[in-house]
């Protein structure tokens, strides 16, 4: 066989493994665990639980009035606060939320600033435990704490949904992937092939396993037992963590939690995304994190990316035109089969399946957006998130 033949029959067989023994990772069946709709009353717990919802907003006064009243506005039986930190905000964010809160009645709310982040501290983290810190000195102190990004708006029952789910099943940890907003052209390239990456990194049926293999969290919607909060010390243990989320869930499990991860049905960002440049920023800024910011495991990520998702097409259209046939044969059918586990994801966001054919050109640029987050880690730049940069000295996760 010619080496591409043989790089495109490696391909497949990646494929026929991630298809079937990657914990169907490309199934979008996971979701709160079995309390459909609105749970009846003989799900609800006995006695609904004290819940404090914590807010880290900086800046964010652009997306607060499409996501904060749905907070104020949960429809949740037992007693409830939003808490929004106010992150060290230069566009008014503190004084929007507060009056949000006076023109839409519901659950009542707090706003606090806690000053800039000291040093070890990453910004997002800093303003959780400040609110986290607010919330549990009140009497009684709160069973759960709803820990939400301010860009994501929550179904008017989201909240009864999440504790109900935490009580049913003894759950520690309940997160729920938000559904990114997809609308502009590049959000549809982009968002969808996100989510799916990250479910092929962190398979939901194996971190949702009694034994499991796999740990990760979604940070813009987390339901987190106050209890383990304390057992696992968040968030001072992962202080330093870019990529929180991971991070947090390692840390409640270590401590001996127990957690689940899905994707959502009425929880969804609103921050927009309208071109290529926002999403570039998004994906760079901690991609390079993820890698522990090594370069031996990017070199291996670029190498995973070439042969799983460009080896495929081109082996196709040259074999093709070469006249390889079993360099063609293979990439099709490992192309068949990537683009068959894509669809899911796509039908979850509402988009056409004709995109699904497309993720390699997504894949490509997902490899450029690593290399350029390596690149900007190399020139001093950290990871970047709104006037802050994080460098060296923070970590991708707890412990690492």
């Amino acid at each position: 066989m010619t080496p591409l033949a043989w790089f495109a029959t490696g391909s497949l067989a990646v494929w026929v493994w991630l298809l079937l023994g990657q914990g169907f990772f490309w199934r979008t069946d996971q979701r709160l665990p079995p309390t459909p709709g609105r749970p009846r009353e003989a799900e609800a717990p006995e006695r609904w639980p004290r819940v404090a919802v914590v807010v880290p907003a900086r800046d964010e006064a652009a997306v607060l009035p499409l996501s904060l009243p749905s907070l104020l506005a949960q429809d949740y039986p037992g007693p409830a606060e939003v808490v929004l930190v106010d992150d060290g905000s230069t566009d008014g964010t503190g004084r929007l939320a507060a009056e949000l809160a006076g023109r839409h009645a519901g659950l009542p709310l707090t706003v606090v600033s806690p000053g800039d982040p000291e040093p070890g501290w990453t910004g997002k983290l800093w303003a959780l435990r400040h609110g986290m810190a607010l919330a549990r000195a009140r009497e009684p102190a709160p069973e759960f704490l709803l820990l939400t990004d301010a860009d994501i708006s929550h179904g008017p029952d989201s909240l009864r949904l999440l504790v109900s789910a935490a009580v049913a099943h003894d759950l520690d940890l309940v997160s729920q992937m938000a559904r990114l907003r997809v609308v502009s052209t590049w959000e549809r390239l982009v968002v969808p092939a996100f989510v799916y990456f990250f479910a092929q990194l962190y398979p939901f049926r194996w971190i949702n396993r009694a034994r499991p293999l796999a740990t990760a969290a979604a940070g813009g919607c987390v339901l987190l037992r106050t209890g383990a909060a304390v057992a696992a010390a968040v968030p001072d243990s992962i202080r330093r963590a870019v990529i929180d989320d991971v991070s947090l869930a390692r840390a409640v499990r270590r401590s001996g939690g127990r957690i689940w991860l899905g994707l959502a049905d009425h929880v969804d960002s609103v921050r927009p995304y309208p071109g290529l440049g926002e999403l570039w920023r998004m994906v760079s800024r901690s991609a390079y994190a993820q890698l522990r910011n090594n370069p031996l495991l990017l070199a291996g990520t670029v190498a995973g990316l070439v042969v799983v998702y460009l080896v495929p097409p081109v082996a196709l259209l040259a074999g093709a035109a070469s006249g390889d046939p079993v360099a063609a044969w293979a990439g099709g059918a490992a192309w068949a089969v990537m683009t068959g586990t894509y669809a899911p994801m796509l039908r979850y966001y509402r988009q056409p399946l004709r995109l699904a054919p497309l993720l390699p050109f997504t894949a490509l640029l997902y490899l450029l957006m690593t290399v350029d987050s390596a690149v900007q880690h190399y020139r001093g730049r950290g990871a970047a998130w709104k006037g802050r940069t994080y460098t060296a000295n923070y970590v991708s996760r707890s412990g690492e």
